[in-house]
């Protein structure tokens, strides 16, 4: 009974100092493993969307990631920025009174560069949650799946609208430094500014849609440009056929059909721009609501879809 006694006085005695102790004979030990209850600040939810909006922005320019990662965005922001600073060169050299390129028409005539940062960022952001069942993490701290869907929504378009928005702001800052008038820059820069966050909201969504459907990166990347150069070949095809048939209505509404006359379309209607359609006739401000109507469907409709891949996912 001493015995029993004196173990039983010691591993109180160890738990008390805060150090190891074993008790019992045989296997049985027990251990103080120094748990302490957490008394700083509960920052909740707001705080997890918001430092996952900021990884997610952060990682889709591969900050913070390996140099590798960083090679591909940055290569395409530099190419995307490019023929701006050559067209502000040309227009202070030659004191042009207008840019050679309007700021509604620089995202449409750049759009490939658009697709290849899409299709390499939007996988990035989620294929890889999902292929590495990473998700769970997430969700086991205060964030909700509606908290996950919003942060990497606003997390892609943010991205794109800086890697369409940096280039208007070059040719902004260009037509100012060569002299052209206020008023009309200030205008067109505004009209661009509104043009490319329609344009990143809506392939953000998209993008975002197509990569979650598969934790293949490979296959995210695929499924993102098919999405946006079948559909634009295909309508563009369409429409000139509709074209010589003499059947111009047909052409504003082929033009529903694809994401980047879609808008061409909302710009085109709203925002005075000219279009790229055959022809040179794009819808009609009364006709254009049906293509806003059209891009808030998808918008709604890819945020939608998320929610349900990522509840399907068990999450």
């Amino acid at each position: 009974m001493s015995a029993e006694t004196d173990a039983r006085t010691g591993t109180a005695a160890g738990l008390a100092a805060g150090s190891p102790a074993v008790a019992g004979s045989g296997d049985s030990r027990i251990h103080n493993i120094g748990y302490r209850s957490y008394d700083g600040p509960r920052l909740g939810r707001a705080y997890a969307r918001r430092s996952l909006y900021t990884q997610s922005l952060r990682g889709a320019y591969g900050l913070g990631r390996s140099a590798k990662s960083k090679v591909l965005p940055m290569i395409l922001f530099g190419v995307m920025c490019l023929p701006a600073a050559i067209i502000v060169a040309v227009a202070v050299a030659t004191n042009l009174k207008t840019l050679p390129l309007s700021y509604t028409g620089y995202a449409l005539t750049t759009q490939a560069i658009i697709g290849l940062y899409l299709a390499a960022q939007a996988p990035q952001s989620v294929s890889r949650d999902l292929r590495f069942k990473s998700i769970p993490l997430y969700f086991s701290r205060p964030i909700e799946r509606s908290d996950y869907v919003l942060a990497k929504f606003a997390a892609m378009t943010s991205a794109l609208l800086i890697l369409t928005g940096a280039p208007l702001v070059i040719l902004y800052v260009g037509s100012l430094l060569a002299k052209m008038d206020f008023v009309e820059q200030t205008k067109g820069f505004g009209q661009g500014l509104v043009s490319v966050a329609v344009l990143s909201v809506l392939f953000g969504g998209l993008g975002l849609v197509v990569a979650a459907l598969t934790p293949r990166r490979g296959f995210g990347v695929a499924g993102v440009i098919a999405l946006l150069t079948i559909s634009y070949g295909a309508v563009s095809v369409l429409q000139v056929i509709a074209m010589t048939a003499d059947a111009n209505s047909a052409v504003k509404w082929i033009g529903l059909f694809s994401p980047i006359t879609l808008v061409d379309g909302v710009q085109t209607a709203f925002l005075g721009a000219s279009t790229s359609f055959p022809g040179g006739s794009g819808p009609s401000t009364a006709f254009g609501v049906i293509y806003l109507l059209v891009v808030v469907a998808l918008v709604l409709g890819s945020y939608a879809v998320l929610m349900r891949r990522y509840r399907k996912a068990g999450l």
